[in-house]
């Protein structure tokens, strides 16, 4: 299967979607369902997360061997160090292998709920540029591997000049691209390319986007990770967050608009946070989609 980083070689622009593993067997029957019909957009590669801690690994494996077997479209495998040992990561890395699976997203990862403080050890990796290193020294080029990057810093990050070092690290050591955490100030976006060029850091930066479809829980969400929801986003939405109907068609809107922008201004393509759903995503890509 084609690793994500050739995908470019073609592409000025690439067009993707980030799914994650259900926790139901109904939930999982839904999704194979929402990947056909995101497959009949003709994305340039899906990925799928997994939980905190390494939860519902196996499913996600599943899924991106899916994709890449039913659909032949490229699909990545999240990875994080969270809990993880040197020999246990190389485990995972060799079943990854064993499935014919190329892409990988290499991820510090969240401590799950029922350890939370956890802390790495002696064998464990503390960050991600450990574990892009570790599979590059072992594999070579065997995968593609995709980052992730914080527009506006990293929650846990003093600020954000010192975030785009930290992700230099990531690429000096392995890492191919990176795709971002959402974000709704475009400027955000601007800024943070610059700040990276003046680095010296060539890579792909490929903006996520999370259509807003319920602000409430739009709110709810970005405080845990950073996300800021400015005061246009807030106008815009909290007079009408009651109604689902027009929510949905202003998060349509707001998206469209958004990616336009990102799109003219350089973006080199667009990472759509689906949350296992076909629409909006549908409505949206086709309207921005060059």
């Amino acid at each position: 299967m084609i690793k994500v980083p050739d995908i470019f070689q073609n592409k000025n622009k690439t067009y993707s979607f980030e799914l994650f593993p259900p926790k139901t067997e109904k939930g999982y029957t839904n999704l194979m369902v929402t990947i056909k019909n995101l497959a009949g957009l003709k994305p340039d590669f899906i990925s799928c997360t997994y939980g905190a801690g390494g939860g519902n690994r196996d499913k996600t494996f599943d899924i991106v061997q899916h994709i890449q077997d039913k659909y032949a479209i490229a699909s990545v495998a999240h990875l994080t160090c969270v809990l993880n040992t040197r020999d246990q990561i190389k485990s995972i890395l060799n079943d990854i292998q064993s499935r014919n699976i190329t892409n990988i997203l290499a991820l510090r990862g969240d401590p799950p709920l029922d350890n939370p403080d956890w802390t790495p050890g002696p064998d464990n990796f503390q960050y991600t540029h450990e574990l892009c290193r570790f599979a590059r020294e072992l594999y070579g080029e065997a995968f593609g591997i995709g980052v992730a990057g914080f527009p506006e810093g990293h929650i846990l990050c003093p600020d954000r000049d010192q975030d785009a070092r930290y992700l230099k690290i990531k690429l000096d050591h392995g890492a191919d691209y990176v795709i971002t955490q959402f974000f709704y100030n475009n400027h955000d976006y601007f800024e943070y390319i610059d700040r990276l060029r003046s680095l010296g850091i060539k890579a792909r930066i490929i903006p996520g986007i999370l259509p807003i479809t319920n602000f409430d829980g739009l709110l709810r969400f970005s405080s845990g990770c950073g996300t800021t929801i400015t005061d246009d986003v807030k106008k815009l939405f909290e007079p009408t967050k009651d109604d689902p109907r027009i929510t949905l068609q202003k998060g349509i809107d707001f998206a469209v608009q958004q990616c336009q922008e990102l799109l003219a201004g350089g973006a080199p393509g667009l990472h759509f946070y689906c949350l296992n759903k076909l629409h909006p995503v549908d409505a949206i890509l086709p309207a921005v989609r060059i």
